[in-house]
């Protein structure tokens, strides 16, 4: 009676649903709304509000623009975006997936407008300026730069920042390559400065000081293992304070965690760790994945209320 399907118009399943329209009752679903009830659904849990916390790659926002860093209270029937990371262009579309150190430079930018390429450090040195200089016209003409709020391509950027690894294989190969490093890093390491900025009725992550403070690493010859696991305890940082600053407002003590980062177990037990270290009570994927195979789950699940 009913179908299910992501707000993406783009998505082979979207389409076909659509198809369907004179058979069925068509319901629309959040891609990081479907995440966090896929978890829920896997941990039985009932159709109370939570703290939902949906970090991937991208997925199709209400806004229009690409989501991937999500905070939400939300239950099975609704939800409400209470806070997100910054918005940055991805400069050309998915290009910036297979080449991330468009989503490097692009920070770098920011914070230091050209004179980043004073800083002299391996990734700064090895980028052809001709390219940046067109990648910079493309942004100054918003040309095929949609705006992303994503935690994924936040890892790719670092990731190729300190991997000076400016192009993939596949998405999330250097993501992966610095939770590798991370995983190495016996020692204790204090997370990275980040601001939280509180616009109207949101809260804003801004991560420029970890870059600023990334180059510092860098720059002062720090192992990449250690900058790698800074990074990591950086996310999980932020993950903890919002979850703070939400609990303090409504009271709610229970966090699900989805989507695909969570696939990185180093991220997944930091984040699990400081959560517990603070008494919420905390869902993460068991048996399914935090990735995109589970969001079927998600969306019946969604449709069931």
């Amino acid at each position: 009676r009913i179908i299910a399907y992501d707000l993406h118009p783009e998505y082979q399943s979207t389409k076909y649903a659509l198809s369907l329209h004179t058979k069925y009752y068509l319901l629309p679903t959040q891609h990081h709304h479907a995440h966090i009830a896929s978890c829920m659904a896997e941990n039985d849990l009932s159709n109370k509000k939570i703290i939902g916390i949906a970090f991937d790659g991208t997925g199709l926002g209400d806004d229009h623009t690409f989501w991937g860093a999500e905070f939400f209270l939300c239950d099975y029937s609704k939800y409400e975006r209470k806070a997100h990371l910054k918005y940055v262009p991805l400069i050309g579309g998915e290009r910036a997936i297979v080449q991330p150190w468009r989503v490097a430079v692009f920070w770098l930018y920011l914070i230091y407008k050209d004179n980043f390429f004073k800083l002299g450090v391996d990734f700064i040195k090895n980028i052809d300026k001709d390219k940046w200089s067109v990648l910079k016209k493309m942004y100054v003409a918003d040309f095929n730069c949609p705006l992303a709020s994503s935690m994924g391509r936040l890892f790719d950027g670092v990731a190729s920042l300190v991997l000076n690894k400016p192009k993939v294989n596949f998405e999330a190969e250097a993501a992966i390559e610095l939770e590798k490093l991370a995983s190495s890093y016996k020692a204790e390491g204090a997370s990275y400065r980040f601001k939280i900025i509180k616009e109207k009725n949101m809260l804003i992550l801004d991560p420029g000081f970890v870059f600023k403070e990334v180059i510092s690493d860098l720059k002062a010859k720090e192992s990449k293992e250690r900058v790698a696991f800074r990074f990591h305890h950086t996310v999980a940082e932020m993950i903890k304070r919002v979850c703070l600053l939400l609990r303090n407002k409504t009271r709610i003590n229970e966090v699900v965690l989805s989507g695909g980062v969570f696939q990185n177990n180093v991220l997944l037990k930091l984040s699990s760790d400081l959560l517990y270290e603070e008494c919420f009570r905390v869902f993460s994927h068991k048996k399914l994945s935090s990735s995109d195979s589970s969001i079927a789950l998600g969306e019946a699940a969604i449709a069931n209320f």
